[in-house]
Parts: structure tokens; sequence; C-alpha cells
């Protein structure tokens, strides 16, 4: 008699600390027992292949409406879906307040446009870009207890950002409340002051985006971001991060013993700001803020992932279709500062990272699950629901063939965006049959779920956060002047 309802066998099952030769098995949602001669009801069989958790990516927009008011191209149904096909069963998303907006009323909004399409497990951040008494004091504590335990600032983008006192607010109100904040790290004035004299001087073409946006706008943020954090003693998650010098200053300040956190993406990894230099408007395609910048902060952020500075790489999945509805709203030619920012990547950020990471060295297959399953998982509050194959966690797994060879062709992709940035590139190394608790979802490719299939993970506090209850913002405030005893 099967002792369990199904057993992934014969695989090597791949986990932060180790990677071995082991059976799965699972009954009903659950994993039950991690081991060997396991016997299921139904068996997949994965020998030859790696046993991996389903991905987390912790840092998606999906149907969600852009700071310049554009639609993404992918709603849940289509973001999900893609989301499972490259291995990743949860996806962190984003609920946008527009000033004046009932933080509240907004997750209610995102709620309903989920709940009937998704087919991966998801949750929500919330931006943040009225934190005003009623926001913070009320509405966004209520939100904590329902799972939505994270924030996102912008320091730039005119219609969301926050100045440095607004930020403090937010930062001091997710500390007391034991939520993480999450911030995008551009300074907005070097920006606009940059891309305004560029334009004026008649450099308008899309291979002129990377030059408004520098990378020392991008350190200058960071550390700005970093110094703020630690007033108020609050942690702290960058996103996003593609240069050498914010890599440096995130590393400095871990160095001194603050909780900063950081994420990296493929697109500055594998793209630089070359790519933007394409014929007529196809470099609109690789426009993301921050910028795509050079050889040498690859290196540098590849060397971060090897030594722990980012602990996770993230998709910034940011769909908008090349036409009038998304990048080229503005019109056929626009100019740069007016293309919308974002690049498309949630169903190809795990199998870029295997093949560019695994295989060619760069990292080690442990440390590729930790980025891209566990440590997401553990910082946002779902460790180990989910990102972790041990028993009791949820069966979210992914059969990898690590021989697979892929050519990239958008049409063999499950988004709605029309376009990938990494069109042509060969990857080795690509999931096969995908679980969602328990349920095969992609099985040779092919996705199976159904919408709404997918659930709302109710978070807990991050372990990464403060916990309720430490000392006030003015005794962080001495310690950091070194005046300890003034006020303890």
């Amino acid at each position: 008699m099967a002792d369990f309802d199904r057993v992934v066998r014969g695989g090597t099952v791949v986990a932060p600390d180790a990677a071995r030769r082991a059976d799965v098995g699972i009954r009903g949602e659950r994993i039950a027992a991690v081991g060997t001669g396991l016997r299921g009801a139904e068996e997949l069989d994965a020998t030859g292949k790696l046993v991996l958790p389903g991905g987390v990516d912790a840092h998606t927009h999906i149907e969600q409406m852009s700071s310049m008011g554009l639609m993404c191209a992918d709603d849940f149904r289509s973001g999900t879906t893609s989301a499972i096909c490259g291995g990743t069963t949860t996806v962190l998303s984003f609920a946008v307040q527009r000033r004046g907006e009932s933080p509240r009323e907004v997750v209610a909004a995102y709620h309903a446009l989920a709940g009937p399409k998704a087919v991966s497990d998801y949750g929500f951040h919330l931006i943040i870009t009225d934190p005003g008494p009623r926001a913070l004091g009320e509405e966004i504590p209520r939100l904590v207890e329902e799972g939505v335990t994270s924030f996102k600032i912008y320091m730039t983008y005119e219609l969301v950002r926050l100045n440095d006192r607004q930020f403090l607010d937010v930062l001091d109100g997710a500390r007391r409340m034991g939520a993480l904040t999450m911030v995008h790290a551009e300074n907005h004035s070097m920006i606009g002051w940059l891309s305004d004299r560029l334009i004026e001087e008649g450099y308008t073409a899309p291979k002129f985006h990377a030059a408004g946006h520098p990378k020392l706008a991008e350190a200058e943020a960071t550390a700005r971001a970093i110094d703020l954090a630690e007033l108020v003693d609050a942690p702290l998650y960058v996103v996003h991060v593609s240069s050498k010098e914010a890599a440096e200053a995130i590393a400095a300040s871990r160095r001194r013993g603050l909780k900063v956190f950081a994420e990296t993406c493929p697109q500055y990894l594998l793209l630089t700001a070359e790519d933007l230099d394409r014929p007529g408007m196809e470099g609109a395609k690789f426009c993301c803020s921050p910028a795509p910048r050079d050889e040498e902060c690859q290196e540098a952020l590849w060397a971060g992932i090897a030594d722990g500075t980012f602990d996770v790489v993230s998709s910034d999945h940011a769909p908008y279709s090349f036409d009038a509805m998304g990048k080229l709203a503005a019109g056929p030619n626009p100019p740069f500062n007016r293309i919308c920012n974002g690049v498309p990547g949630v169903e190809l950020r795990m199998p870029l990272l295997f093949s560019e990471g695994v295989g060619k060295g760069r990292i080690s297959l442990e440390r590729f699950v930790e980025v891209t399953c566990e440590a997401p998982a553990r910082l946002f509050g779902i460790y180990p629901q989910k990102g972790a194959l041990v028993a009791g966690s949820d069966a979210d797994l992914s059969i990898w063939d690590p021989e697979r060879t892929v050519r990239v062709r958008w049409a063999d992709l499950h988004d709605e965006v029309g376009y990938t940035p990494y069109e042509g590139r060969e990857l080795r190394g690509f999931p096969e049959t995908v679980l969602r608790r328990g349920e095969v979802v992609v099985r040779d490719g092919a996705p199976l779920a159904e919408p709404g299939s997918g659930r709302f993970l109710c978070r807990s506090r991050p372990a990464s956060a403060s916990p309720l209850g430490r000392p006030s913002w003015s005794v962080a405030l001495a310690r950091r002047f070194g005046a300890r005893g003034f006020l303890e």
C-alpha cells in the first residue's frame, strides 16, 4: 500500500546547505517526507534531474498601473502562468496606493483582481505614496495583521516618490509594526536635472536613458536610504541594485552590523547600457530603472550574489508592451524620459540565473536555491511554508533537466508582453515539471493550473523586521551618535 499520494522519485534534492539523492513524499498539499525508498499512489520519475523548491519571486509588478498611468500587459492570470512555467510557484506583487487613496481599499482592489485569476500562490507589498496619520496609524497596521507585512517606497518618480521626512515616517511605522520597508533608491533631482539637459540638447534616443540614470544617482540614494534606516534603527531592503557603487554601500552597512538586505535582478547581471543603443526605438525594450550598467558592475553583482551581499535575486517583472499601450504610449518616437521603465522577466528569472550562474561556475547550485527560493521566503515571512523541501512545507517544487538546452523565444513564453529582452539567448537547464501544493501545474513545460487556483499568502512579520516593543527611535539616535548612556 502506498504511503503517500504522490512521490517524486530518484532526483537530486537541492537545499541551500546540501544536494542529495532522495525521494519527496507528498500527502495532500504538503511534503510529508524526504528520504529514500518512498512509495506513492502516483510517482514522478526525477532520475538524472534536479528537484528544487518552488521559486519565490519577491518583486513583480502584475496588473498594476505604472507611475506614468499605463497598465501592465500581464494580468494575474498571464503573469502567474508565466511564473509557474519558469519554476516560480509564489509571487509577491505590488498594490499601489495613489495619493489620497485608502491603503485598505487599495489592497482590497488587488485581492479582487488576483483572486479569480492567479495560478501561483501570491502575496502583496504595499507601495506607500501618502503616509499620513490615518494611513500609518490605523489602516496600515490592520493590513500588517492581515498579512501584508512589507512596504515599498520610491525616492524618485514624481507621482509616487516620498521626501526624506516621509521616508522616516514609513521606516518608523514599519519598525513599530514589525514590518519590512523596501526602497527604490535613485536620486530624483540628479535624474531630472540630467535628463532635462540631455533632452534640451537633442539627446532623446533610448540609449540616453542610461546617461540620465547615472550610477552616482543610485549610489547616493542607496547610501542616504541606509542612513535614514540607521537613524530609526529599522531594517531596510534595497530593491533592484544595478551598480558596483550601490553594492559597496550595502556591503559596508552590513559590515557595520546594520539590518540592510538587498536584491539584484537578471537584467543587471546580463544586460548593459549598450543594449539600449539599437536601431530606431528597439532600445526602448531595454529601458528600466535603474538602468543596465557595464561589465564591471555585472562582475561586482555576481560577486555580491556569491559572497552574500545580495540576499535575493528577483525579476522586477515590469511587463510593458512595445506599442501605444506601453513603451510607446507617448508616441512612436518618445524621448527616453517618457518611455515606460521596466522589462519582463518572471518566467526566465530562474533559468537565466541557473544557466549563467550555476552553469558558468559563478555561483553554486545551493546558492542558486538560496537566493531564488529560501531567502526571499525567509525575508518576507513565508518560510518554511514556502521556499523549502522539508516535511510540513507546502509541496511546491520543480523538476529541472540541468542539461536541457533552450533558445529563448518570446513565442514560447507565457506572458502577454510581446517581446523578451533575452530573445535568442541560449540557456542550459530548464524546469519541465512543476508542482504547487502537491498538484502538477506544469507538465513538459505546458501550464495546467486553473485560473483562480492560486492562494493569497497571509504572511507573518518577517524575521528580518524589528520585533515589537524595541526601544524608541530616540534611543537608536543616541546610539548612533555615541551617546548611549544619555537616553538609556
